[in-house]
C-alpha cells in the first residue's frame, strides 16, 4: 500500500473528500498546521512516505535529495511554475497535475473585475465608507460596447470568451500558438501583441509563468495600451512591471486595474494598494469551493496516476 502524505490543510473543509483519499490509503497523513511548510519542515513531515499530496510546496533538490522513498508529488495547485521537472526527473519522482481545472472560477473572476473596474466600484464604495454620498466625482463604463482583448487562450481564456459572448462585446485574442479554429468557431478575432494593446478597452492576462512571460508586461508594453484601457490580471504575478503600472494609473493612461496576483506575495504594503484606481484581491482566482472539490479530488486522483514530466514541454515551457 503507497504511503501518502498530505501537505496542505484544505481536506479540512472538504471531509467527504479526505474520507475517499482515507479510503484509498488508510495510513494517509495529513498537517496539524496550516502554515507552509520549509525545505527542513518538509523533509522530516514527508520522511518515509512514497508519495505526497501537495498545494505550492517546493521540492527542491535538497528536499528530494533527503527523500529517497518519494516516488510520486500529486498537485492539487492549478498552476505549476513552483515545480521544477529537472529535479524531479533527477529524483526519479513522477508528478501528477490537470490542467484546467480551475477555468470556471478564474474566467468568472476576470468578468467580475471587468465590470467592477469599469463601473469603478471599488472607488465609489470608498466613498460610502468614508461617511459620504457619491457626489460630483464622474462617472464609470459599461462593459456593453467595448472591445475585450484576452492575452492567451487557454482553458481559462476559452472559458472566459463563452462568458463574454451575452455582454456584447468585441473580443479580440493574442496567443503564440494557432487559434484559428477556435477564434473562427466563437466569433474571436485573432490579433497580434501589438494590435492586442492598441484596440483593446479591456485588457485581461491569461498566460501561464515561464521564461516567455515573466515581465513581459514592461513600462514600454505598458505604453503602448489603449488610453483609457482597463487591465484585468486574474493569471499569475512577475508579468507585469508593477512600478510602471503604479505610474500609468497616476497619469490616467490606464484608467484602471484590477489584480489578484502580484510580483511578491502575500503582497501587504505594496504601492499599488495606495493607487485609488486599482482594486486588489489576495489571489482568490480558485478559491470556490467548487474549485477546491475538483483540484483536491485531482489529487487523489494523480497518486496513481502520476507521469514522468518533461522539461521544456507543456506545461513547462
Amino acid at each position: 500500500m503507497t504511503r501518502v502524505a498530505v501537505t496542505i490543510p484544505y481536506f479540512d473543509f472538504f471531509p467527504e473528500i479526505k474520507a475517499e483519499l482515507v479510503a484509498l490509503y488508510p495510513d494517509a497523513k495529513f498537517p496539524a498546521s496550516r502554515a507552509r511548510m520549509n525545505e527542513d519542515e518538509l523533509i522530516a513531515y514527508l520522511k518515509g512516505y512514497e508519495a505526497a499530496v501537495i498545494g505550492l510546496d517546493r521540492f527542491t533538490d535538497k528536499v528530494c535529495s533527503a527523500l529517497p522513498e518519494l516516488k510520486v508529488v500529486s498537485l492539487c495547485s492549478a498552476g505549476v511554475d513552483h515545480i521544477d521537472p529537472a529535479i524531479l526527473n533527477k529524483h526519479g519522482v513522477k508528478m501528477w497535475w490537470a490542467a484546467g481545472i480551475n477555468k470556471v472560477s478564474v474566467a468568472e473572476l476576470a468578468l467580475c473585475y471587468m465590470i467592477f473596474t469599469l463601473r469603478r466600484v471599488h472607488f465609489f464604495s470608498s466613498i460610502l465608507y468614508r461617511g459620504e454620498w457619491k457626489g460630483p466625482v464622474g462617472f464609470g463604463a459599461d462593459l456593453r460596447g467595448k472591445t475585450v482583448g484576452i492575452h492567451g487562450l487557454g482553458y481559462i481564456g476559452k472559458e472566459l470568451v463563452k462568458l463574454l459572448q451575452p455582454h456584447g462585446v468585441k473580443i479580440l485574442a493574442c496567443d503564440r500558438v494557432d487559434i484559428s479554429e477556435f477564434c473562427a468557431t466563437h466569433g474571436v478575432e485573432s490579433v497580434s501583441f501589438d494590435e492586442l494593446l492598441a484596440r483593446s478597452d479591456v485588457l485581461t492576462i491569461h498566460l501561464s509563468r515561464n521564461s516567455t512571460t515573466i515581465g513581459m508586461y514592461t513600462a514600454a508594453v505598458l505604453a503602448k495600451m489603449k488610453r483609457g484601457a482597463v487591465l484585468i490580471n486574474v493569471a499569475r504575478g512577475s508579468m507585469v512591471d508593477e512600478n510602471a503600472l503604479k505610474e500609468r494609473l497616476e497619469n490616467g493612461h490606464i484608467s484602471g486595474a484590477a489584480f489578484d496576483v502580484f510580483d511578491v506575495e502575500p503582497a501587504t504594503g505594496n504601492p499599488l494598494l495606495d493607487v485609488p484606481n486599482f482594486f486588489a484581491s489576495p489571489h482568490i482566482g480558485a478559491t470556490t469551493r467548487e474549485s477546491w472539490a475538483m483540484m483536491l479530488r485531482s489529487g487523489v486522483h494523480g497518486v496513481a496516476h502520476a507521469y514522468r514530466q518533461e522539461v521544456g514541454v507543456y506545461p513547462f515551457d
